[in-house]
């Protein structure tokens, strides 16, 4: 049975696909110019409605794998797209492919995600274990201890959690890319396993890295005071 065709959703006024990342329009030169130019719109359309609407995005994304399902670009965006709209198989299955054309390992926080997502929790566990991890920069290493941390937790292991963090760093005088937000899981596992003065410093410490408040890293303290 042939795939179904998706219908593609108008591009917004005011979008074309000079606004692309170049990495990404570089990607796009092996399509023809009109093609190109279609999915680099598409992409952009998606990457813009990401926060605002996620199944609006998602069907942007689509019509761009529709167009172009070779290229890694494309597939990632795509996943990441349904990632964000919680159409977790999906998501899982394009950025697997993205990564198997392109090689990145920066979509594995997600992909274990997913994983835990479907339920699947000793499959994300897995992530760990592979070699790219010694690839990825510090915020996304620490993207992946904090999903498989969560598996931890999922499987009743707050303990293994922690354990888990502790390999991104908890060395509050040397805090890395992604400190704020794996000291705040380990905080909130502090939390889990009834450790509150514990999880009052981890929290404090989330919140002297988190000067915009994008946490609620200094409410939690407040509360365990």
């Amino acid at each position: 049975m042939p795939p179904t065709r998706v219908v593609e959703p108008s591009i917004p006024a005011g979008i074309d696909a000079s606004q692309l990342d170049p990495s990404v329009r570089t990607e796009l030169r092996s399509l023809s110019k009109l093609n190109a130019e279609a999915v680099g719109a598409h992409l952009v359309a998606a990457g813009l409605l990401l926060d605002s609407d996620p199944k609006s995005a998602l069907a942007h994304a689509r019509a761009a794998r529709q167009r172009a399902a070779r290229v890694g670009a494309v597939r990632e965006a795509a996943g990441i797209a349904a990632y964000h709209a919680q159409e977790w198989a999906e998501a899982l299955t394009e950025l697997r492919t993205a990564r198997r054309i392109t090689g990145d390992p920066r979509m594995l926080p997600m992909i274990a995600d997913c994983e835990r997502a479907l339920g699947r929790p000793q499959a994300a566990l897995k992530a760990l274990s592979d070699p790219d991890i010694r690839r990825m920069d510090p915020g996304t290493r620490a993207e992946l201890l904090i999903v498989v941390a969560g598996a931890r937790r999922d499987l009743g292991q707050p303990e293994a959690a922690l354990g888990v963090l502790a390999r991104g760093g908890l060395d509050q005088s040397k805090p890395n890319a992604g400190s704020v937000r794996l000291w705040y899981v380990y905080a909130d596992t502090l939390v889990e396993l009834n450790r509150p003065d514990e999880a009052a410093r981890w929290f404090a410490a989330a919140a002297g890295l988190d000067p915009e408040g994008e946490t609620d890293a200094a409410d939690r303290v407040a509360a365990l005071l």
